[in-house]
């Protein structure tokens, strides 16, 4: 086939089943969309293409900056956009988690801004967050920024629901499926698509997958963090189920060696909560029905989050002291402590606070007389032993309590009698109105 442009070939993705002998389903044929077959190596190519195009032609006869909160494929498809019509994009975000992206954006000319927000994602209810503020000055009428404003641009879902989801209609014969499963981001592919779907068969049941609290996977929110998004409408799903960074894992080593398909861990999210949602469902059907799950990247941007995560897939022995290395029996030995009590064993032993997050995030706000050490930072510390006098009390404090939870087992089973984890994480210390100060 013969194209003019490369942003020609958005869309038209495979739709592939996948073998029963795989996920075990006896009356559900099981498909899988493969939207990192877009040329850009993700779904988001859709959206940024349909969002960036209305005011394309104005930002390049004025020389206007691209500019997009997002530190991932919405930033790379944006990237190359903007490259290929000789203007410039910025990508502004808390924290680039994953090196390959942001080594990739820099490869593609990118400008990345990391300021110091709140928490790891925007919350547009936070006026004092810098993120926020510098969110809603892109909004301002003088801005000289194209803002393609993802988490609340309706042409992000717009371009699933007039695409990816007529696709996916097409290639079932002109029909729905019965189940759309979707990893949830932006919410734009799956609003866009179950639009789309029950358009055409009002009957079709969507469910949303977001992470677990206690996790990270690229690409998709966790169930606090979802509803700080625009576009996000908890009308769209029947219901909202979490993954684990180990099942996301778990579900795309099988797509990778049981189907040929490269999937990165968010297709591996959407892969096992599909199949784990459909599992109890299929026993008790007496007709064919079909269900359709989207992977959404490619693996190859992934391997520093699989080598930290599970560095036995890659042939690696995980580090002796490493949070990989705990076992359930550590982290029941673990010791959290709420707000309250935080303070009053602060007042009286007078632990040494470390707070986790990214330098930004600590600049903006954190607890008074607390250090700065990044997880991945503290995680190299561990390796040599214990960093800290056995002593000196410690109390650990990340976004939401559940890697500095992680660090406290690992610590305690290297021998450190007194390292606590702030439960809920700096974001319940902030919400309970406890001090913070800014530097």
């Amino acid at each position: 086939m013969r194209y003019d442009s490369i942003i020609d070939t958005v869309g038209d993705t495979p739709l592939v089943r996948i073998d029963s002998r795989v996920h075990g389903l006896q009356n559900i044929d099981l498909f899988a969309k493969l939207e990192f077959c877009n040329p850009f190596g993700s779904l988001k190519d859709r959206a940024a293409w349909n969002m960036v195009r209305p005011g394309l032609s104005s930002a390049v006869e004025h020389g206007s900056q691209i500019v997009e909160l997002s530190s991932g494929n919405t930033a790379k498809a944006l990237a190359v956009i903007a490259g290929m019509h000789g203007i410039g994009f910025k990508s502004v975000t808390n924290r680039m988690k994953i090196p390959e992206i942001k080594e990739l954006l820099l490869l593609l000319g990118a400008e990345i801004e990391e300021l110091p927000g709140q928490s790891e994602c925007l919350d547009p209810t936070n006026t004092e967050d810098p993120l926020t503020l510098f969110h809603r000055s892109l909004s301002d009428p003088s801005s000289s920024y194209v803002h393609t404003d993802q988490y609340y641009n309706s042409l992000n879902s717009e371009a699933h629901e007039t695409g990816t989801g007529p696709e996916i209609i097409a290639d079932l014969d002109n029909r729905a499926p019965d189940w759309f499963i979707s990893g949830v981001g932006t919410a734009g592919s799956s609003t866009g698509v179950a639009r789309a779907l029950r358009n055409q068969d009002p009957k079709v049941r969507v469910v949303g997958l977001v992470a677990d609290k206690s996790d990270f996977i690229p690409g998709i929110r966790n169930i606090d963090e979802v509803q700080e998004v625009g576009i996000f409408d908890p009308q769209t799903y029947d219901t909202i189920e979490s993954v684990t960074s180990d099942e996301a894992i778990d579900g795309m080593v099988t797509l990778l060696r049981r189907c040929g398909i490269l999937a990165g861990p968010t297709g591996g999210a959407a892969y096992f909560g599909t199949v784990r949602h459909l599992r109890e469902i299929d026993s008790q059907l007496t007709g064919r029905k079909t269900a359709v799950f989207i992977v959404c990247d490619r693996v190859e941007s992934y391997l520093s989050y699989i080598r930290k995560r599970r560095p036995e897939l890659i042939g690696q022995r995980p580090k002796d002291h490493s949070i990989a290395s705990l076992s359930n029996a550590d982290m029941a030995h673990a010791c959290a402590i709420g707000i309250t009590e935080a303070q009053e064993w602060i007042q009286r032993a007078a632990p040494t606070v470390v707070d986790m997050r990214s330098p930004f995030a600590y600049a903006a706000l954190h607890i008074a007389g607390s250090i700065n050490i990044v997880d991945e930072l503290f995680e190299d510390l561990v390796r040599g032993g214990l960093p800290f006098s056995r002593r000196q009390p410690v109390l650990l404090a990340c976004p939401v309590g559940e890697k500095s939870l992680k660090y406290a087992a690992l610590l305690t089973r290297m021998g450190h009698p007194d390292v606590r984890s702030l439960a809920g994480g700096i974001i319940a210390w902030r919400d309970a109105g406890a001090p913070l100060i800014r530097e």
